[in-house]
C-alpha cells in the first residue's frame, strides 16, 4: 500500500502527516524546522513519498487550529499497525469534546477496562495521531497534566487554545 506524507508550516512550527489510501497514520507535532520533521518521519517510514494529495484540507484544519480555532477532526485513520486495545482507548479518546477534558480513568470505563488506567496511559503515550487523537485532553484524576509525547509544554499549550476550563481551574503544572 502506498504511503505518502506531506509537510506544512503553522503558527506553532512545521507539521507533518503521513497516510495511506486506509487514511491517516501520523501526525507530527510542530517542529523548528522542516528537516526536523523529516527527520521524525524517516525513524518509521521510510517508505513513505512526498505528496499532499491523500490528506485533503487536513493541513488547513491543523492551521486553523493551532490558530485557535475549533475545527473538525472526523479524518479516517488507518490503524493497522496498533492492537485492539490502543485502537479501543484512541477511538474513545476522540469522543472528549474541543475545550473539555477526560481523565485516564474516563477512557478505561469507556473501553470496559475500568483497572486499566496504566495501559491507558501507555497507550495513549503511543498514540501517533496526536491532535487528531485528541490525547492532550487527557488528565490525571486529581487534574494535573500527567504525560504527553509532545511534551508538558506542547500539552499546556494546547489546552490553553482550547480555552480548556477544567485544566485552566485545576491548577495546571
Amino acid at each position: 500500500m502506498r504511503v505518502c506524507y506531506t509537510l506544512f508550516e503553522t503558527e506553532l512550527g512545521w507539521m507533518g502527516l503521513v497516510g495511506s489510501a486506509a487514511g491517516l497514520r501520523r501526525t507530527v507535532l510542530p517542529q523548528p524546522s522542516p528537516e526536523a520533521v523529516l527527520d521524525l518521519l524517516a525513524r518509521g517510514l521510510p517508505e513513505a513519498i512526498a505528496d499532499p494529495s491523500p490528506f485533503g484540507d487536513l493541513p488547513l484544519r491543523l492551521k486553523r487550529y493551532l490558530a485557535g480555532e475549533q475545527v473538525p477532526f472526523d479524518d479516517e485513520l488507518d490503524l493497522a499497525g496498533a492492537t485492539p486495545f490502543s485502537r479501543d482507548v484512541w477511538q474513545a479518546t476522540r469522543l472528549i469534546p474541543y475545550g473539555e477534558t477526560q481523565s485516564y480513568s474516563w477512557i478505561a470505563q469507556q473501553i470496559g477496562r475500568p483497572r486499566a488506567l496504566r495501559a491507558v496511559g501507555q497507550a495513549l503515550g503511543r498514540n501517533p495521531l496526536p491532535i487528531v487523537v485528541p490525547c492532550h485532553r487527557v488528565l490525571s484524576k486529581d487534574g494535573s497534566l500527567g504525560g504527553f509525547s509532545g511534551g508538558l509544554e506542547m500539552k499546556k499549550r494546547l489546552l490553553e487554545l482550547e480555552s480548556s476550563s477544567t485544566y485552566l481551574t485545576s491548577g495546571g503544572i
